[in-house]
């Protein structure tokens, strides 16, 4: 039985912590190191002068970089990990060289590891807005969260165990707080709209691992990227951002991938063919096909095939379509995914991820979650349009919560008499523009929605050596897979790089990890990535 010990608390000096998507939600989705940073100097504070305007925005006070480090002992694989858990915070500087954020994390390093040849990864969720707490104590930190997933969670007390299927190891771990989430914070004259937009995170990540490797002294060690969710928006563009800086990565992960918002424009049907396998797989799960075959990937794989052929074509075709070919479409369309032929047709064979969580089960009166469509809910209203609630959501939100708060305060020994923040709650306020690094010809310039995958591809061909891992969820309708197959497939990269990214499916949804036995499986996946690509 692997056990988790913890002893030696080292005092706390202050401050610290650290696939989703832009759609609303109570858990807007969404890593650590070796040694504690060495105590920092407190910048000094700025004051307005008397010639500023009496109406500009006064300076908050700039925090100095603080850590709470403790001890701890994680048994994996029948052996002894000794590791120093560091929960702090560490100033990121605008380009006056002014401390503008202050960015919470906990890193996780293995004890009596040589720096220079031990990887380090750095990890975080999306939303935008979203703090790390999902992957932090869902994935591979050296303890997680139990869930009763894909059932919703029992109440308090929950239950965090040692992690059997922890990276720590492979890698030292560094959970970011994305900016105004978590305890990470605006400091000096920084605003929140220094950091709420794809180009302004991006440049907050890249200081702030910039920072890390410096403070650590991890400038020669393995790196990678490990983003879930708008995480992958996030990874993707920082690929081409931190490379320009110097800063050259051995390996990206891809958690439930997003690569381009565009894809949601009005007037295409890209979405409907990249959703359209995603379907096919919650019907094959929950029993509403003929035939079934045994495996979930055998029927993907037929769905894929029509999807990309006489599905697509038929989309193409517009009104335009026969009514001899809309019939075979939707006969097609309702054998793979368990709706009614009448109902696909009424749709025009463009059903919405909301209209098909409520109708493939409304015989039985359930409704599909929109994280994990393995989640049952149940509506007042079974006639209704769409569900009043993701079960996915509500199902796992209370037991995350509750255990980082609780983890910090007990077992980090973290003090604060700020508010931990799930959410920033600044959806509403995010620009979405994106000024990529020049992927080529159509893809230079001021994007109005951000499309990464060609940041991506444009730091492998600058960077042969870069590897990149997508694990993908059957049963996520966030980020659905065969939409991420279509944007890594089309980076244009020459037959020698196109090895260089990898693709692993798991029989879960959004958040991978709440199916234990998909967490296992890519426990393993990832440690043959992260042993390969640091070698």
């Amino acid at each position: 039985m692997k056990s988790v010990r913890r002893f030696a608390v080292s005092g706390v000096t202050a401050a610290a912590v650290l696939c989703l998507l832009s759609l609303p939600s109570s858990r807007l989705r969404a890593a650590a190191q070796e040694r504690p940073a060495p105590a920092q100097q407190t910048p000094p504070q700025t004051h307005s002068g008397p010639e500023e305007q009496k109406d500009a925005p006064k300076d908050t006070p700039i925090p100095p970089e603080k850590s709470s480090v403790t001890h701890h002992e994680l048994i994996l694989g029948g052996k002894s990990l000794k590791y120093t858990a560091t929960a702090g915070t560490l100033l990121i500087r605008d380009e006056d060289d002014k401390p503008y954020g202050s960015m919470f994390y906990v890193a996780y390093t293995l004890d009596g590891a040589e720096a220079n040849a031990r990887p380090v990864s750095f990890l975080y969720n999306g939303g935008p807005g979203a703090a790390t707490l999902w992957l932090h104590m869902g994935s591979f930190s050296p303890v997680r969260i139990e869930t009763d997933s894909p059932n919703a969670t029992a109440g308090p007390p929950f239950k965090l165990v040692p992690n059997q299927y922890s990276l720590l190891d492979k890698s030292d771990l560094v959970f970011i707080d994305a900016p105004l989430t978590g305890y990470s914070r605006a400091v000096g004259k920084g605003q929140p709209k220094d950091f709420t937009g794809v180009d302004p995170d991006l440049k907050a990540f890249d200081r702030f691992i910039a920072r890390y490797i410096s403070v650590n002294h991890r400038w020669n060690s393995p790196k990678f990227l490990i983003g879930e969710s708008y995480g992958t928006t996030r990874s993707a563009g920082l690929s081409d951002l931190l490379g320009s800086d110097g800063i050259q990565l051995n390996g990206i992960v891809l958690i439930s991938s997003i690569l381009n918002y565009a894809i949601r424009s009005p007037g295409y049907d890209t979405i409907y063919v990249s959703n359209l396998p995603s379907y096919a797989a919650a019907a094959w799960y929950f029993n509403k096909v003929q035939n079934k075959p045994p495996d979930v990937a055998t029927w993907v794989q037929q769905a894929r095939e029509f999807a990309a052929g006489p599905y697509a074509e038929a989309l193409f075709a517009g009104h335009n379509l026969s009514a001899e070919k809309l019939d075979s479409v939707a006969k097609e369309m309702s054998r793979l995914t368990g709706l009614s032929v009448d109902y696909i047709k009424e749709a025009n064979l463009r059903v919405s991820p909301t209209r098909f969580r409520k109708e493939v089960l409304r015989g039985d009166r359930k409704t599909l979650g929109r994280y994990d469509m393995r989640f049952e809910g149940e509506d007042i209203d079974a006639a209704g349009e769409n569900p009043s609630y993701d079960a996915s959501d509500t199902g796992i939100t209370g037991a995350f919560v509750a255990t980082i708060h609780d983890y910090l305060e007990r077992e980090l020994k973290y003090e604060s008499t700020d508010t931990y923040r799930p959410s920033a709650g600044n959806i509403g306020q995010w620009d979405w523009k994106h000024r990529t690094a020049g992927a080529g010809p159509g893809f230079g310039g001021e994007q109005l929605q951000p499309y990464v995958a060609g940041d991506l591809g444009a730091a492998i061909r600058k960077n042969p050596h870069l590897k990149v891992f997508s694990a993908n969820g059957y049963f996520d309708l966030a980020t659905p897979f065969f939409a991420t197959e279509y944007d890594l497939n089309h980076m244009e990269l020459e037959p020698e790089l196109r090895s260089n990214v990898q693709l692993g499916y798991y029989p879960s949804g959004h958040m991978i990890y709440l199916n234990v036995d998909a967490l296992h499986q890519l426990k393993d996946d990832l440690a043959m990535f992260i042993d390969k690509a640091s070698k």
